[in-house]
């Protein structure tokens, strides 16, 4: 990525400086546990701010005001931990991370832990633990399933009044097609910031009514 392009891309994300402190910290960790853990690829590695961190942060960006959220399958804390860091400054916000990898959750901890982020790890499978989660209001996953995998997994909270906010790339209209037909959902499309063939796919609960009840 250009300095320009990321240069960019801070701008359309209005990332504060302290914003782009806490990544960058982030960002040193991440490569210092890829060492021994493979958190990410090795060619993910050469464009992490790209690739993983500046579009990660298009999901809280989303939705701003909201400040309780689930990450599905977090992995090395793509989009969680970029969604703790930018709502570190919330006194009220926390992020419940599930991650079924002990190796993982060690580094999602030990982020958390370095970097004073409000968050819980959850070492279990999602659909072990999201059903117990509470007062919830956005629930996010990024690169781990396809649709109808990840509104599965999601469903327990959408139907009580989250919003899935889900990162997708150029095969996302396959995906929806099933999905399409799910009376119980609504379905909203945006267009990533980050990727010119990517979006950002929504998905709340529709009311008996059919209107959006998010």
């Amino acid at each position: 990525m250009s300095s320009f392009e990321r240069d960019r891309l801070v701008r359309a994300l209005e990332l504060k400086p302290v914003d782009l402190d806490r990544l960058a910290a982030y960002e040193v960790l991440v490569r210092k546990w890829s060492n021994v853990k493979n958190l990410v690829s090795a060619s993910a590695l050469t464009d992490l701010w790209a690739r993983h961190l500046l579009d990660s942060a298009q999901v809280q960006r989303a939705f701003r005001h909201i400040k309780t959220w689930a990450d599905l399958g977090s992995g090395g804390g793509f989009p969680g931990l970029v969604t703790a860091i930018l709502l570190a400054d919330e006194p009220d916000s926390h992020v419940h991370l599930v991650e079924s990898d002990g190796r993982k959750c060690a580094f999602l901890r030990a982020v958390s832990r370095e970097t004073g982020l409000r968050t819980t790890v959850h070492h279990a499978r999602i659909e072990n633990v999201v059903s117990d989660l509470e007062h919830i209001e956005a629930v996010s996953a990024r690169a781990l399933a396809n649709m109808d995998q990840l509104v599965d997994w999601a469903a327990p909270l959408i139907e009580k009044g989250a919003i899935g906010v889900f990162p997708k790339g150029k095969g996302h209209r396959e995906e929806l097609t099933n999905l399409s037909t799910d009376s119980r959902f609504e379905i909203e499309i945006n267009p990533s910031i980050s990727q010119s063939d990517g979006v950002i796919v929504l998905v709340s609960r529709r009311d008996l009514s059919g209107g959006d009840v998010s």
